[in-house]
């Protein structure tokens, strides 16, 4: 499986939130479903560039380009040890309140990086005590491996906070102190040598305060129940063995191959070029496409969030984002809206039946609902595509997506998702609108 980097998500003694969502279709009875999380995202693009800091960029409808670059550096790349001199411009966001007060914050980005251009995606944060946080990497990107290795980077902190890979985590919820506020930057590079600029379509975070819980309320449902999207059916599993330097191979690769399933079910795909260097006796080469160019150089694994739907969107006309949802009513609300989601679970093989296995990590897609509310997913973890679609039990798929905590097998305590989800879709589909969710 892919130990998806799945974090602890410590907020005890945190000022809960009631939100209120209505689920029902029309005509049918209201369901009311309170949540004691906070979630929202933000995001910039289009005519919110003009209401950051360039210096070196200009942000179009189109997006952010590296106009007239401030200057140049050199930058030693950690995992190939190649020096190369980049001509470089940055785009600093308006400081942006979260409107709570925050334990986790993950950011994510759509852009186009064609050869000779990357960026750098960072993140400084206002904690409630008015100090600020230095300024944490939160990744460092190219869609393709030919200029860069695309890179999280570790050792990043403060006595109050800590980026872990692709999330940034106040350390001690408990101690009062917690995030306010924040600002990104994003420096666009490219070959001081050449005129092609990356140019950055979108970005934004998603920042939480989700408590500590080892259950959740089930929430109801039903307005798509008895829908089931058509979303390809690929294995990880067939891919066992191949190209071990991408995180150990394809049975570590759940997250590129759900979203790969995600892509291709929006009519995208990579080209027989992009694949053309996968052994041809390979099934479903462009699985190993997809884990190729989600792989994270210092987390040596492809379940790098935003890696994967930075991914996605960069193919044409498709967006992406990472963030969390509050339960499987939202997720309904998606189904319903023909958007497939990518979901972060982790359970014991107790906890789900009909898997047949535990993780401590894993992504799958949820495709639809059955006539009963019962989640259809797409479960990478199969030995077979055709064995890739399975029925979870309603109430079993929540706990294991939606909980912070969980006992392992071992007895301990380990961490859940606490919701999260990779949403995908093209730019011309509508996002759903659920009354009071600001999260996506």
């Amino acid at each position: 499986m892919d130990r998806t980097s799945l974090r602890s998500v410590a907020v005890a003694g945190a000022t809960a939130l009631a939100l209120l969502i209505t689920t029902a279709p029309a005509g049918a009875t209201t369901t009311t479903v309170t949540h004691d999380e906070q979630i929202t995202w933000q995001g910039w693009s289009g005519t919110a560039w003009s209401t950051g800091t360039a210096a070196g960029t200009t942000g179009t409808a189109a997006g952010l380009t590296l106009a007239t670059p401030v200057g140049t550096i050199l930058y030693k790349d950690p995992h190939s040890s190649t020096r190369r001199t980049w001509a470089y411009g940055t785009w600093t966001s308006p400081l942006t309140q979260v409107g709570f007060s925050a334990t986790e914050l993950v950011t994510s980005w759509n852009a186009d990086t064609p050869a000779g251009t990357w960026l750098q995606v960072e993140l400084q944060g206002t904690y409630t005590t008015g100090t600020r946080t230095p300024w944490y990497v939160m990744g460092r990107w190219a869609s393709g491996d030919g200029d860069i290795r695309r890179t999280s980077v570790d050792r990043q902190g403060d006595k109050t906070s800590s980026v872990y890979t692709d999330t940034f985590a106040i350390n001690n919820p408990a101690a009062g102190v917690l995030l306010r506020a924040y600002q990104l930057r994003v420096t666009l590079y490219r070959d001081p040598a050449s005129t092609v600029t990356p140019v950055l379509r979108s970005v934004g975070a998603m920042s939480s305060n989700v408590p500590d819980r080892f259950t959740v309320a089930p929430s109801a449902g039903h307005i798509a129940w008895g829908t089931e999207l058509a979303v390809p059916r690929y294995s990880q599993n067939i891919h066992a063995g191949q190209y071990p330097e991408y995180g150990g191979g394809g049975e570590a690769w759940c997250s590129p191959t759900s979203t790969e399933m995600v892509v291709e079910y929006w009519g995208r795909k990579p080209s027989p070029a992009d694949t053309s260097w996968v052994d041809p006796s390979y099934a479903d080469p462009t699985v190993d496409h997809a884990a190729r160019m989600t792989y994270d150089w210092q987390y040596d694994g492809t379940g790098n969030w935003p890696f994967n739907t930075a991914y996605a969107a960069s193919f044409p006309g498709l967006e992406a984002k990472v963030t969390r949802l509050h339960s499987l009513d939202e997720v309904e609300h998606f189904i319903a809206a023909g958007i497939p989601v990518v979901t972060s679970v982790s359970f014991l093989a107790s906890e789900l039946d009909g898997a047949g296995y535990g993780t401590a990590g894993h992504l799958m897609a949820v495709v639809g609902f059955t006539a009963t509310g019962d989640v259809i997913a797409n479960d990478p973890a199969s030995p077979s595509d055709a064995a890739v679609r399975h029925v979870y039990r309603r109430d079993q798929f929540e706990q294991i997506w939606q909980r912070t905590r969980r006992t392992t097998a071992s007895g301990g305590t380990g961490s859940g998702s606490g919701g999260v989800v990779y949403l995908i879709k093209p730019t011309e589909v509508a996002w759903p609108a659920v009354a009071g969710s600001t999260n996506w």
